[in-house]
């Protein structure tokens, strides 16, 4: 039986398991050490959103006259819910596409007030495909149950997260604490039947928890206090994404009663030290990596282990075996193309690179190692990774999770993608930097790139100085440019209420927003207001940015601090217009209309020129050289026919080549000799040669035999083959 079982507790995503147990036991499975995996939230939306589920709600006693009309509708059609809810869960998880079309009949699933944005929604999802509105339709219909399972049955419920409030910046256990020894909740109950089925069916003695979010942890800490009482054999630790961020202080020793181990950072080695103290040694063994244990009636911290952490070639493939991957289940819950990329389908997670190549930014956790630590993985392993997942799971998308994806990197795994000839879907995460060129970008489109975010936060220069983004607003415009062209969706991470933000500055950021989405340049977005987090340059030196941080005593959980800008601006007064008008411009309508109108209070005038961007996206590289740049030629099968063309008495050898695209049938001529010199060089240095020939290289080669390259590289029939994707120069 496995030694070990991973868990994560309820609730992170509907569609695609979060990957850190798998990510956890493809590392262990190089150990050959013995582990099982659970995601408990989706098996309990499951257990939840089925007929017996449902029933079983319906059947507590309510007050009907105490509670709210949406309420009173819902149980009133409570017999349709029960007959409609198996089907729906089954289209959504792709099993019966068919009822897409009863769905969109708008008489099939019984409607509450989700239904009510649906004029609002209309434009949005008007262009949408049957299936992809029979989803949001089918979502709005679960949404409706949840607000009645919020109203009547749990108040802490929430489709991706659980009793979040619980977890969020809660410096003091005291709330929780009572919370875990007040009565279980309904949710409570399915989830403790789902564990103490895994627990009899694997009998662990290590039960692991990755918590990534503060809505996962009240429920982590429940099933912990379960093992504790049923189990009292069973040891249990703890990490992931919170813990990394909030538990690096902790002094509570009440955590202790129901989590044995608390461990920091990478988790591999931490994880495999645990082990071997829990599941080989007789007594206890006092080697451990980043972990916090009880020791002598003390919280103690545990790093004595002289062993290096793993590096990122040595941690094995994610290994999703034991989840339920063809129960997950896709929803679109709002009309964010971004969004709805990251909740309908399946994702198998991989990072191309551990931490942050940049690791600058002053609003980021850049003092702890998941960011500063940056360490690549190969090209190689990453697509042999990919090549195994695709094996185990039978997907072929995937996401990327890094902080931001190294451009030179993603250029070396989009061209061995294309030597594999796989057919692949992915995205991830980036900085707008000057990397990305059109021809970066193509070769990303055609390995199967679809999506990218990035960080656009401030679009101020001044700001993104003090961020340290590296980037300026004239150079995200570009970028923004060159994926757009290359048909790759861009969506922005933006942000408001920066320390000295100016409410002038604010405007200008939105002004500089619109122009990007009124010129087609950025097609999906999200305002979200400035955190101070406790391990962010701002965090650390707060009055160095103008804030004054309003620290408390911590004894459990320390990231996010409240602060006082000393502007004095109210930046959350902007919050509900900023959104309104992102929601307006993300599909495609009110460009036209002042900002002024979004907001109900006075704003200034914007100060930014109604064509700024366009104006900054006028600089022209056709004609730029840089010798250093490697020339991927894209096409080797190229149709050549030799001709005399003669004028005025005078003849000259030409060829006509012609390439086949894959859309497209492009012909160009050169003189007899350049063509068959440029189709040797086509046939010699395909995408499936392993050397890259510089730009100097080819210019050396061609002036062996001819004269003035610049002239032929610059020339028409050149250009076209550059335009056209044929030759890239990266």
């Amino acid at each position: 039986m496995p030694d070990i079982l991973l868990i994560t507790p309820p609730f992170t995503q509907l569609n695609t398991p979060y990957p850190a147990t798998a990510y956890l036991k493809g590392f262990l499975n190089t150990k050959k050490i013995g582990t099982h995996q659970v995601d408990l939230g989706i098996e309990v939306i499951l257990k939840l959103f089925s007929k017996e589920g449902i029933q079983e709600v319906f059947s507590k006693e309510i007050d009907l006259k105490n509670i709210s009309e949406n309420s009173q509708r819902i149980f009133a059609l409570r017999n349709e819910y029960i007959k409609s809810i198996d089907q729906v869960i089954l289209f959504l998880q792709n099993k019966n596409p068919t009822l897409a079309r009863q769905i969109c009949s708008m008489n099939f699933l019984p409607e509450a007030s989700r239904f009510n944005q649906l004029d609002e929604m209309e434009f949005a999802f008007g262009n949408m495909g049957l299936q992809d509105k029979a989803k949001h339709l089918a979502t709005l219909y679960l949404e409706d149950l949840s607000d009645y399972f919020v109203e009547n049955v749990d108040s802490n419920f929430g489709f991706s997260r659980y009793a979040e409030r619980l977890g969020k910046s809660a410096n003091s256990f005291d709330e929780l604490y009572l919370k875990l020894n007040d009565c279980q909740t309904f949710i409570d109950d399915l989830t403790l039947q789902i564990l103490q089925e895994k627990l009899d069916l694997v009998r662990p003695k290590l039960v692991c928890f990755s918590v990534p979010f503060p809505g996962n942890l009240y429920s982590a800490f429940r099933s912990a206090k379960f093992i504790k009482e049923n189990y009292p054999h069973i040891k249990t630790a703890m990490g992931g994404g919170f813990p990394n961020t909030e538990l690096r202080e902790i002094k509570e020793k009440r955590v202790f009663e129901f989590i044995d181990f608390i461990t920091l950072d990478d988790g591999e080695l931490p994880l495999e030290l645990v082990y071997q103290n829990v599941c080989q040694a007789e007594g206890f063994e006092s080697t451990l990596k980043r972990t916090f244990l009880i020791e002598n009636d003390d919280v103690t911290y545990k790093n004595n282990s002289a062993r290096h952490d793993y590096k990122q070639a040595q941690v094995g493939t994610p290994d999703y075996a034991d989840l339920p991957l063809d129960k997950y289940i896709s929803v679109i819950e709002i009309a964010n193309p971004m969004h709805s990329l990251w909740s309908d389908g399946r994702w198998n997670k991989l990072t191309m690179a551990h931490g942050c190549y940049w690791g600058k930014c002053t609003f980021c956790d850049i003092s702890l190692d998941y960011i500063k630590l940056y360490e690549p993985v190969s090209a190689q392993i990453l697509v042999d990774r990919m090549e195994e997942l695709i094996a185990a799971t039978g997907e072929t998308g995937f996401h990327f999770v890094d902080e931001a994806a190294p451009p030179a990197l993603m250029r070396e795994v989009a061209l061995e993608i294309l030597r594999r000839n796989l057919v692949v879907t992915w995205w991830t995460n980036i900085r707008f930097e000057k990397s990305f060129s059109r021809d970066l970008c193509f070769l990303l489109k055609i390995s199967g790139c679809v999506a990218v975010s990035g960080g656009l936060e401030v679009a101020s220069d001044r700001l993104l100085k003090l961020i340290d983004k590296g980037v300026s607003v004239d150079q995200v415009a570009r970028v923004t440019r060159n994926f757009t062209e290359s048909s790759i969706m861009v969506h922005a991470y933006l942000m408001y209420g920066y320390p000295t933000q100016t409410l002038q500055e604010t405007v200008d950021s939105l002004e500089m927003v619109r122009q990007l989405f009124e010129l087609g340049i950025l097609q999906s977005g999200f305002w979200h207001q400035f955190a101070m987090t406790a391990h962010s340059p701002v965090g650390i030196n707060p009055i160095e940015y103008g804030v004054i941080p309003q620290k408390q005593e911590i004894k459990f959980a320390n990231n996010d601090i409240d602060f006082i800008d000393k502007t004095g601006i109210d930046h959350s007064k902007f919050s509900f217009g900023l959104k309104k008008s992102l929601f307006n411009y993300m599909h495609g309508i009110n460009f036209e209309m002042p900002l002024q109108r979004w907001f109900d209070f006075k704003i200034p005038k914007t100060t930014i020129h109604p064509d700024y961007i366009q104006d900054s996206l006028l600089e022209n590289d056709n004609f730029s050289f840089k010798p250093s740049s490697k020339v991927i030629f894209m096409q080797k099968n190229v149709i050549a026919e030799d001709f005399i063309k003669t004028k005025k008495g005078n003849s000259w050898e030409l060829s006509q080549l012609t390439f086949h695209l894959k859309t497209d049938i492009l012909k160009i001529e050169l003189e007899k000799e350049k063509a068959h010199w440029l189709i040797q060089i086509l046939h010699e240095n395909s995408i499936d040669s392993v050397k890259k020939l510089s730009l100097m290289q080819l210019k050396t080669d061609f002036e062996n035999q001819f004269e003035d390259f610049e002239l032929f590289w610059f020339s028409k029939p050149m250009r076209q083959l550059k335009e056209n994707g044929v030759i890239l120069s990266l």
